[in-house]
């Protein structure tokens, strides 16, 4: 299964954050049995992700699996649980008795709830007993259900997140960038983004590097990719490139490309 071109999600069960974590958090999810037994049949498969940069919570409730980040596979064994921060494809090796419980933030939401930089995820699988109680990680493993796991989850993230007496003007910049580019029709470059919110262009990339690490060119080309993509692929007779502010076709081809290794026409076959 890919990513975007296939609906990965109908083998997961997803819930949205609570209104104090939405702005960082983008969903808890937890593999569904019954959906991978339908949908895939009982077989082993495989599921490729492309770049998102947000840090992803991956609780081990079921078997070991085989995950590949910064193009190198690892062996992930029952009862351990990782951090990765999805900043280039990423692709999990599953079975049918695969069972994982998920939390993704939104870029910088990991620093801004649990003041941790996600810097130290790039291109690397980050054990996450490091980041969170063992406490916490064994109740969440527990025989429950996933509303509980979510609301366990939750409430430790809500009280963390209170415990940050401060807002961090970078982490709010780069927020608002983003919300900036998405509201506008994915159209400012760089200085164009700077002048809107009354800094220098190295300034801008300055602050992208020390809260996303990337460049916010290069961000917004995988935000934007990302969008046309999916959209292209829900509707591709009614899609129009420059509602992605694409130059054409050829552009948005182009980056496709770009964001998937791929031509358009390959990973549609």
């Amino acid at each position: 299964m890919v990513e975007i071109f296939d609906n990965i999600r109908k083998i997961y069960t997803f819930s949205e954050a609570c209104p104090e974590l939405a702005e960082h958090i983008e969903f808890f999810s937890e593999s569904s049995p019954e959906a991978t037994k339908k949908y895939v049949a009982g077989e082993n498969f495989s599921v490729k992700m492309f770049a998102s940069w947000t840090p992803t919570f991956y609780i081990n409730l079921g078997a070991p699996y085989i995950i590949t980040v910064g193009g190198k596979p690892e062996f992930i064994p029952a009862g351990k649980d990782i951090l990765i921060l999805r900043n280039s494809i990423v692709e999990r090796y599953n079975t049918p008795s695969d069972n994982i419980f998920t939390v993704k933030f939104h870029p910088g939401g990991l620093e801004a709830v649990l003041g941790v930089s996600q810097l130290k995820c790039l291109d690397s699988i980050v054990d996450l007993g490091e980041i969170l109680p063992y406490k916490l990680l064994q109740r969440v493993k527990q025989p429950i259900t996933f509303e509980e796991r979510c609301a366990l989850m939750q409430q430790f993230l809500i009280d963390a997140f209170a415990k940050r007496s401060y807002e961090d003007h970078y982490l709010r910049f780069v927020h608002d960038c983003i919300g900036l580019y998405t509201r506008n029709g994915m159209l400012p470059n760089t200085s164009e983004m700077a002048e809107r919110m009354f800094v220098s262009s190295k300034t801008i990339n300055r602050y992208f590097h020390r809260v996303v690490g990337i460049s916010p060119k290069n961000y917004f080309a995988v935000l934007r990719a990302r969008t046309a993509l999916t959209a292209y692929v829900q509707q591709a007779g009614d899609f129009s490139p420059y509602d992605f502010g694409y130059y054409d076709m050829s552009h948005f081809y182009k980056e496709v490309v770009n964001f998937t290794g791929k031509k358009l026409i390959e990973q549609a076959a």
